[in-house]
């Protein structure tokens, strides 16, 4: 029997005004964890894909629009499960959310009256956390259950509750956590890490907060870019956007604006390990040209040539792939670290590429210990790994791959393995493939106009 139902007429927040105006499917719990992908490998794929907006400046950005004293207006929204759940919350915090169309969306949040928010949704996503800033600085407190989000090891919130603190705010930690102010005052503040998150919502604090802050060894990456430049043009002033260091001077109030959403330079490296495991000549739309270059020089150094042609970038995924030896015959690696260097994100994807290239080489992912763990479903499929430690794994390729069930643990190596099992002979079915949908929207239809062969079996009973 299948768990589901469509919600077609608009949800309605306080006083019965609609706040949602969307027609998708809402399945239970159960329907969406036994969803599965089918998938017959072995198929070249052909022709141009586009990435979709960056998720992870979707999100920040809707968190913002609780700042403004007007509706803002966001466009190149990717429509997936992590948006979708986040837009669910600003509505039950009493905003006015709209879909003006597939990627657009307009966010009224005048009427928002609270900062506290809803457990049971704030446990589907890490997001959630990103309310804490803006609920903070617009009321004087907010109360945040735990977030939820992938389970791939450590992830702390030290950052942020130094931030608040600098910033003159008190922190009770107690089954989630409260935080109160009597007024955030701007500081100069040294962040322990440069968290993402932890940036995104220091800032987010910050710009309502009186006078001057210095917010040093802050995060970088284009999500974090995207949302300061939102900001600034909802009437923030922010200097140092795409540095680690930024300079905040808070304002009284932040109006409404439109903004564009850039596009997501995880899936544009996501598309070159799918062309380089599948064989086949892709061409990336659009891809985000001025964020690749650390993304082109690991794949490179799995030996997969990428060209790029005006906007698009070209991946010759056909040619034969030969890891490129360090110097002094050393093993190559491949490593992440705090942008600009190789991201996390894409560890997995450039791991699941590496058993397809000719040669040895180390993927060492620095940042969370259990990423690397959905390595014993593709040794699985036949690839050869040896999971050194839970940050780092030997590949030893090419090895052709067998299709197989497997179930996806996260986002990104759901992804992998989704790439795996195109590249694999035969046939394989993904399980859990909410996790996938989380992070990339539509995924399956964009990769059958590729040729790709998946097919989505939503039955319960397996």
């Amino acid at each position: 029997m299948r768990a589901s139902a469509v919600i077609s007429a608009p949800a309605t927040g306080p006083g019965g005004r609609s706040t949602l105006d969307r027609s998708v499917p809402i399945t239970s719990g159960l329907a969406e964890r036994m969803a599965t992908f089918v998938v017959e490998g072995g198929q070249r794929l052909h022709g141009r894909i586009r990435p979709a907006g960056n998720k992870n400046a979707a999100l920040p950005c809707l968190a913002a629009t609780v700042l403004a004293s007007e509706p803002v207006t966001l466009h190149n929204v990717p429509r997936i499960r992590d948006v979708e759940t986040f837009v669910d919350i600003l509505a039950s915090l009493g905003a006015e959310v709209h879909w003006g169309g597939p990627n657009e969306v307009t966010v009224d949040a005048r009427e928002v009256r609270r900062g506290t928010i809803d457990a049971e949704l704030a446990g589907r996503i890490r997001a959630s956390v990103l309310l804490a800033g803006p609920l903070l600085a617009r009321f004087g407190h907010v109360k945040l259950p735990p977030p939820g989000g992938d389970v791939i090891g450590r992830r702390r919130m030290d950052t942020h509750f130094l931030a608040f603190e600098r910033l003159g705010a008190r922190v009770a930690l107690s089954s989630g956590f409260g935080i109160d102010a009597d007024g955030l005052r701007g500081a100069d503040i040294f962040l322990d890490e440069p968290s993402v998150t932890g940036t995104e919502n220091a800032v987010m604090a910050t710009v309502r907060a009186r006078g001057r802050t210095l917010l040093r060894n802050a995060a970088a990456e284009p999500h974090v870019q995207d949302l300061c430049r939102l900001l600034n043009a909802m009437g923030a002033r922010i200097s140092g956007i795409g540095t680690h260091v930024l300079s905040i001077e808070g304002v009284d109030e932040l109006g409404g604006t439109t903004f564009r959403v850039g596009a997501d330079h995880i899936e544009a490296g996501s598309f070159i390990g799918l062309a380089a495991v599948t064989r086949s000549d892709l061409t990336i739309e659009g891809a985000p040209l001025e964020h690749l270059d650390a993304t082109l020089l690991g794949f490179e150094r799995l030996g997969i040539e990428c060209e790029v042609r005006g906007a698009d970038l070209f991946v010759r995924g056909s040619a034969e792939h030969h890891i490129r030896q360090d110097a002094f015959g050393q093993v190559p690696k491949v490593d992440d670290g705090p942008w600009p260097a190789f991201p996390a994100d894409l560890t997995s994807i450039a791991l699941v590429a590496a058993t397809q290239c000719h040669g040895t080489v180390l993927i060492h992912e620095k940042m969370f210990e259990s990423r690397m763990y959905f390595t014993d479903k593709l040794a699985a499929m036949g690839a050869t790994i040896v999971l050194c430690d839970p940050h780092r794994a030997v590949v030893v390729g090419p090895r052709a791959l067998q299709g197989g069930t497997v179930e996806s643990p996260d986002i990104r190596a759901g992804m992998a393995l989704l790439i795996a099992a195109l590249g694999a002979e035969g046939t394989s079915r993904i399980h859990n493939i909410r996790q996938i949908e989380r992070g990339y929207e539509a995924i399956d239809a964009r990769l059958t106009a590729l040729g790709a062969k998946i097919r989505r079996d939503e039955r319960t009973d397996w």
